[in-house]
């Protein structure tokens, strides 16, 4: 398996760009699901336009034709409508993907190439244009993970380091002469700066990932001392300018004429941008890294110091492949034992942590910027918050809520249950078996649970039969206890079950779409107003 990949002398160095496609866990794996029925189907120009019926009846891409006409706008943005067969066959025609990726034809399959070339370069399916599709056994627990009643946040984290763990910057997906695992050479610079009494221990600060992103090699050892001699020169004060000057020296650009040559397939605003952010999504992904200093450091999440230990022990060498299919067959084989290493079992640690946090940035943040933040998640608009941008919706939802309880009502604890890093930033949502937000005042113990699922069964099915199962078992500790149910959209069906709940069982569910929220946290006072 180990051989010398002969693609190198031929390649050029080319800065590290994770596919903005594919920003989120979660949007990997519902594109999996759509090509997993075609599983073993030879890959043609007809399967792949299949597959792009699925995806856009499924609502995962919107080509701009959707926005241009009413109805199919309406329909798109309405979780309880779907396109007809007709009307998707008018979308793909009035929708034409001017698009060309090497090995595929122009249009929809040149698109198809470009959804799913980042999912097969971190192992998750295989496919070669008139060649059966593949999807690995780490794809399927991607998929299995997503499709449990509530997503299993965990197997999916597990899922992105394995691949993470393995992936190389020239794997033969990519032709690219810089050589390294960037996790393990992530990993191990920290190690070295942690190592280093002269530095803050807080890890790599966020402008030297520029560095990273264009390293050649997996020398750990030269990066750390590029970082030391950059601080010692210029501290942390250093521009942009400064960092992509040093970046496309790495990347061979030597003299002012090449470098100046270079800036037009080397964008600063890429490298020092862009392909940061991606960069620290990707590297999160895995739950290994914290975000220190309000998003200006990336380091060790110090609660998965084993699982840290185990890859940077086990995981060191780059390994080289002389083809595509005997990489895939590495990455997309899953490790049993990264599945079986737990975090660090100190609970009243983490619960300190997540706690100061939470009160830290509820000072930290004005009410308005919360607001507007909820807003955002509500209309599933990106946050451009330095610290913010990296927490998906859904977490960031039950995060931001957190934060705005804390802020507007005095004299009530709030105790949010998605898990953390060792900063006290969410990593999860909380886990199914447990409300999402609980709210004590001394008299009411009110339980937030919010979602951005818009869908009638999602909201029936996986929000308030269970919210109800929480409720009553609350009710049996304090019988002034209620639900306050939040999503972007309440739908009527969802409306219906919580009356009948009510008159069953008599219990109170309150709902509020995530804009009727803020409104409401601006005039009540204290927990028992929601039940009015």
């Amino acid at each position: 398996m180990l051989l010398i990949m002969t693609k190198e002398m031929t390649s050029k160095a080319k800065p590290l760009s994770f596919s903005t496609t594919m920003r989120n866990p979660d949007r990997i794996a519902l594109f999996l699901n759509q090509i997993l029925p075609f599983e073993n189907h030879i890959l043609t120009d007809d399967v792949i336009m299949d597959i792009v019926k699925n995806i856009i009846k499924n609502k995962l891409y919107k080509p701009y034709y959707i926005d241009r006409n009413n109805n199919l706008k309406e329909i798109f943005y309405n979780d309880d409508l779907s396109f007809s067969n007709d009307q998707i066959e008018e979308i793909i025609i009035n929708s034409p993907q001017k698009h060309k990726e090497a090995g595929f034809n122009y249009g929809w399959p040149s698109r198809f190439d470009t959804w799913y070339s980042l999912p097969k370069e971190f192992g998750f399916l295989y496919y070669e244009m008139n060649q059966p599709i593949k999807i690995s056994n780490i794809g399927h627990m991607l998929i299995d993970a997503l499709n449990e009643e509530t997503p299993n946040s965990r197997k999916i984290q597990n899922v992105f380091l394995n691949s993470l763990m393995k992936y190389s910057t020239d794997n033969p997906f990519r032709k690219n002469s810089n050589s390294n695992v960037p996790l393990l050479l992530l990993l191990k610079v920290i190690g070295l700066l942690k190592k280093d009494k002269e530095e803050n221990g807080a890890g790599v600060f966020r402008q030297e990932l520029s560095l990273f992103i264009c390293w050649k090699d997996d020398d750990a050892n030269r990066l750390y001392k590029k970082i030391k001699e950059i601080r010692a020169n210029v501290k942390f004060t250093y521009s942009d300018e400064y960092i992509y000057d040093i970046c496309l020296e790495e990347l061979g650009c030597i003299t002012d004429e090449e470098k100046q040559n270079s800036k037009k397939y080397y964008k600063m605003s890429k490298i020092c941008g862009e392909a940061v952010d991606e960069y620290i999504r990707k590297m999160r992904s895995t739950g290994l890294l914290s975000l220190r200093g309000n998003g200006r450091f990336l380091d060790y999440n110090s609660f998965e110091q084993k699982k840290i230990d185990y890859v940077l022990k086990n995981y060191s060498e780059n390994l080289k492949f002389d083809n595509k299919e005997s990489y895939y067959k590495y990455i997309g084989e899953i490790d049993n034992n990264i599945l079986v290493i737990e975090e660090e079992d100190n609970i009243p640690k983490k619960d300190e942590v997540k706690f100061d946090t939470l009160k830290r940035l509820a000072k930290e943040y004005s009410k308005d910027i919360i607001f507007n933040e909820l807003s955002l998640v509500s209309n599933k608009k990106e946050s451009s918050d330095k610290l913010l941008k990296f927490i998906s919706g859904p977490i960031r939802l039950e995060f931001l809520t957190s934060i705005a309880l804390v802020q507007n009502f005095d004299n009530i604890m709030v105790i949010p249950n998605y898990p953390v890093d060792d900063e006290g930033l969410p990593t999860m949502t909380a886990g199914g078996d447990t409300p999402d937000i609980v709210c004590y005042d001394g008299e009411y113990d009110s339980l937030f649970e919010v979602t951005l699922m818009c869908g009638r069964s999602d909201q029936v099915n996986n929000e308030i039969i269970p919210i109800r199962r929480h409720l009553l078992e609350r009710i049996k500790k304090n019988n002034n206890s209620f639900s306050v149910f939040v999503a972007p959209i309440i739908h009527e069906d969802t409306k219906e079950a919580i009356e009948w709940y009510k008159h069953k069982d008599n219990v109170d569910i309150i709902p509020y779409t995530i804009l009727e929220m803020i409104e409401k946290f601006k005039i009540k006072n204290n927990l028992g107003e929601f039940l009015n």
